[in-house]
């Protein structure tokens, strides 16, 4: 009787080998695709850094976007395409930056924000997510303080505005912005989260006064880009840090 070809083979060592060899490869696709946004790394000052890790940045891959909004290509190679307000503190990498003029204006540190697709971020049907509550009479305030009508007033006890609308997140339902109306500057947008709505006014501690007439504007007075709600949130919540100088100074 003759003995199969693999009658003295270990099949549990090759099995063993196979799975080793099967997660070699797929730790090495994630990786590689994990560097699609990223990279190639860059030192603090925008160039090149010489090392790169043992991971080669994978080819560039084309991906179709819903509702009709064209394609995007990564990796795509370019920088960030805006300078940077903001000027080193030390030769080596690590070392903290300062800001050469206003960092709020200028969006860095705190207050920085990320070049996004400037448009309108969709539901699953292809609708603008954020939208006025006045345009949308299905929702209402069903509990809390309904702020529309109130002055707004900055951390420096002075009125900015008066809250003209709430901007609502209809596929969340919940709100997401109040719409402040400033004297002389028009309408505003101000994120929830760091509002504070009391009795008989709004409070908005991140920023003074005279800083809501500098909040970025949006193109449309019923829709938000992706790109205009994070200058937005960097600018208002950059002012918890740089809206007085001695919030820059330690607490301690």
């Amino acid at each position: 009787m003759v003995d199969p070809f693999f009658g003295n083979f270990d099949l549990a060592s090759l099995s063993l080998w196979l799975f080793w060899g099967f997660f070699a490869l797929l730790i090495y696709y994630l990786q590689t695709e994990n560097m699609r946004e990223g990279y190639p790394l860059e030192n603090d000052d925008g160039t090149l850094a010489p090392n790169q890790g043992p991971f080669p940045v994978p080819s560039q891959k084309t991906f179709i976007l819903p509702h009709g909004r064209g394609t995007v290509t990564v990796p795509d190679g370019k920088p960030e395409g805006r300078e940077i307000a903001m000027a080193k503190t030390a030769v080596p990498n690590g070392f903290p930056f300062e800001p050469t003029g206003d960092p709020m204006l200028d969006g860095v540190g705190p207050a920085s924000w990320a070049p996004r697709r400037d448009v309108p971020e969709l539901d699953g049907h292809g609708h603008p997510k954020i939208a006025p509550m006045d345009a949308m009479p299905d929702f209402r305030v069903s509990a809390g303080r309904d702020p529309r009508g109130l002055p707004v007033m900055g951390d420096d006890g002075k009125i900015a505005g008066t809250v003209s609308d709430m901007w609502l997140d209809a596929p969340e339902q919940h709100v997401r912005y109040i719409e402040v109306d400033v004297e002389g500057a028009g309408k505003r947008l101000v994120p929830i989260q760091l509002v504070r709505i009391h009795g008989d006014h709004v409070e908005v501690k991140a920023l003074h006064h005279r800083h809501f007439a500098q909040i970025p504007a949006t193109r449309s007075p019923t829709q938000v880009t992706l790109l205009e709600e994070d200058k937005i949130s960097g600018f208002v919540g950059g002012g918890k840090l740089y809206a007085a100088r001695d919030r820059q100074e330690p607490q301690l």
